[in-house]
């Protein structure tokens, strides 16, 4: 068991200016002792990150790596056209209406998006 003093309180994944504005970034991460593919997303201020992965058959979101698929402002699940909102994750369309990507806790930080633990 993990003692609180091993735990970070937050761990640097990009920095704001690397992060174009309406545009998905894939950053990879230790999330619970697995290495992730973080999706974060920025519209002007608000910052938002995910899994890469899609609640519908738990595959990848992006066609090739970093590469994904947009219609108005939607993020496309490239195997199966699953629609999620960048906001807030939702699914609007496709096999898994209703469900949500994973969120990933992440704060602004001096210019810096980081990992909340």
């Amino acid at each position: 068991m993990a003692s609180d003093a091993m735990k970070s309180v937050s761990r640097t994944l990009i920095s704001v200016a690397e992060l174009p504005n309406k545009q998905i970034v894939v950053v990879n991460a230790d999330i619970d002792g697995e290495n992730e593919a973080i999706l974060l997303y920025r519209d002007n201020a608000d910052i938002q990150a995910y899994l890469n992965i899609c609640p519908h058959a738990g595959r990848r979101l992006d066609y090739a790596p970093g590469k994904f698929l947009m219609q108005d402002g939607d993020l496309v699940c490239a195997a199966h056209g699953a629609t999620f909102r960048m906001d807030n994750g939702q699914c609007v369309a496709g096999p898994c209406r209703g469900a949500s990507l994973r969120s990933v806790p992440v704060q602004l930080l001096e210019g810096q998006v980081c990992l909340m633990d």
